[in-house]
């Protein structure tokens, strides 16, 4: 280490020593011409001053001896000349030392230019030195991912070649399984057309059965007359429409992922609508005491609270918690309309009249009515509450009623803005439900009674309630049997009441929704009665479906 550090001192001394030889060779016979100038100079000043002495001196003595002799004058006179060349000289010198004084000066100037360029070029050398190696070590990286890339692709390669010959395998199977899929879809039509033949054997029975049991309570009504009126004799319903109650539970299913808040039959078929917190509207077909899953229509961004089919069976409407409210079609289950312009959650919505017109009611206290065809609100009905539920009294939808938070029920004509005629209860309406002839409507309350107004006098004709029902939420949905012999609604503690509208008298309790254990009863939500009387649908908070049957 000591040796290193001894010849590390010499070699930067030999380095100056040999800057400093190379840099003063240049100057060396400027500087020996300049001393020997500088000498020549000192000997003429001192040779000047001692012939001025030595003129002086003859001057004093010329004086002195009065005038002196010529011989003296000359020599003076040649002193005194050469004084004055000596002088010119001297001058000369002098403008020759000022000269050369410049030159070095001029020299020395460009040899700090000279030594500021070197320390450029040393600087810039020692960049490109450090840039060089930066540049070689990428060089080196890239050449080191460029292998790495050239395996990577090679892997790559044997990869693909890998998967295509599977996909080459994977197709063949896939041929093979379509095959074997299309005799499977062959005889699953076979099996269906057995179904079918079963199925409308056993319609037959069924039917048969249902008309004796028809005739029976005819045969009975004759006798007590007390349950119905000559006028409802008169209008009627048809067989098809006579509603029995429901005693057992023939399905029950998880209908969503979440609290089911509606429930809603097909006027058509035996095909039932749910919806759901999980925000999905669900559609299944109930037969022969089975459930089968028929689609899921998707779109809605929160809860959806309240379905509704058109009289047609084609299209179904949704309400969601999104402040919007949208129409899928059931065939193809597309979403074909989204209407927004509420500015709280969408509770209720029905389809009014026709199929191209809707009407919504919403937190945000306010009624809409939509053109399907403009895809547009063309009326805005402002009812000062919360609407909880909708109903329809005519095919046409010229009179719409709501329920609301503020514990009334409000009628509209669709021909002016405000409403016809308010009717108060005694706490908030959750749903509401008309016979089909339009006549009667039922109301849910939250005081835990269901009120029924005869619409052709306008008042409360009769009021339902039992020791053991409690409203359950604030949109718990009452509804009538098709024959509007019936009232169905779900309890707080997972019951379903059943009431006969003529005897005011609970006629049945069921209870499948409260038996999964002593304290998991959850609220049912909505009931729903089918179209043609032979079923009932109830859903609760705890995503349960269960749909009811008397046979």
């Amino acid at each position: 280490m000591a040796t290193a550090e001894v010849n590390w001192r010499e070699n930067i001394l030999s380095k100056l020593q040999e800057r400093n030889r190379f840099q003063t060779d240049c100057f060396q016979d400027l500087i020996a011409q300049h001393n020997k100038i500088f000498d020549a100079v000192n000997a003429l000043k001192h040779e000047n001053l001692q012939l001025s002495i030595q003129n002086e001196k003859l001057r004093l003595d010329g004086d002195r001896a009065g005038g002196g002799d010529s011989r003296l004058h000359e020599k003076i006179q040649c002193l005194e000349q050469k004084l004055l060349t000596q002088q010119e000289e001297l001058t000369e010198l002098h403008r020759r030392k000022g000269e050369n004084s410049q030159q070095i000066i001029d020299l020395n100037a460009k040899l700090q230019e000279k030594e500021k360029l070197i320390v450029m070029k040393d600087i810039s050398l020692a960049e490109n030195a450090a840039k060089i190696t930066s540049l070689q070590a990428e060089i080196t990286l890239f050449d080191r991912n460029n292998k790495e890339l050239k395996l990577l692709n090679e892997a790559l390669r044997d990869e693909h070649q890998a998967l295509h010959l599977a996909f080459t395998c994977l197709e063949d199977k896939l041929r093979k399984l379509q095959d074997e899929n299309r005799q499977l879809v062959e005889r699953l039509m076979n099996y269906k057309t057995k179904d079918a033949d079963r199925m409308n054997e056993e319609n037959e029975n069924f039917l048969k059965k249902r008309f004796a049991k028809m005739q029976k309570e005819i045969e009975e009504a004759c006798r007590d007359t007390r349950g119905v009126s000559p006028e409802d004799l008169q209008e009627g319903y048809g067989p098809s429409c006579q509603s029995t109650i429901p005693t057992k539970a023939c399905v029950k299913f998880d209908a969503h992922d979440g609290e089911v808040n509606a429930v809603k039959w097909s006027p058509l078929d035996r095909l039932v609508a749910t919806g759901g917190a999980d925000r999905k509207v669900k559609l299944w077909e109930i037969s022969k005491g089975t459930c089968e899953s028929k689609g899921m229509l998707v779109g809605s961004n929160a809860g959806v609270m309240a379905v509704d089919f058109d009289s047609t069976g084609t299209l179904i409407l949704g309400a969601s918690n999104d402040y919007a409210s949208r129409v899928w079609t059931v065939a193809d289950q597309r979403l074909r309309h989204t209407l927004t312009g509420h500015s709280g959650k969408v509770m209720a919505a029905k389809f009014l009249g026709e199929a191209s017109k809707v009407v919504t009611g919403s937190h945000d206290r306010t009624l809409k009515i939509w053109d399907l065809r403009s895809r547009a609100c063309i009326e805005t009905k402002f009812a000062g509450s919360s609407c909880n539920d909708l109903a329809i009294v005519d095919s046409s939808g010229s009179t719409i009623i709501s329920g609301h938070f503020d514990k009334s029920i409000r009628f509209w004509d669709t021909r002016s803005e405000s409403s016809a005629n308010n009717i108060l209860f005694n706490g908030k309406v959750t749903s509401l439900d008309l016979t089909r002839d339009g006549k009667y409507l039922i109301c849910c309350v939250r005081d835990d009674t269901l009120k029924l107004l005869d619409l052709r006098m306008n008042h409360v004709v009769n009021s339902f309630s039992s020791d053991g029902f409690k409203v359950g939420c604030d949109w718990a949905r009452v509804t009538f049997s098709p024959d509007g012999q019936y009232l169905a609604v779900g309890s707080a503690d997972g019951s379903v009441y059943i009431w006969g509208v003529s005897s005011s008298k609970v006629e049945g309790v069921l209870k499948e929704h409260s038996s999964h254990g002593l304290f998991s009863r959850s609220a049912v939500t909505a009931t729903g009665w089918h179209p043609y009387g032979t079923m009932l649908a109830s859903v609760d908070r705890s995503k349960k479906a269960v749909i009811w049957s008397d046979i």
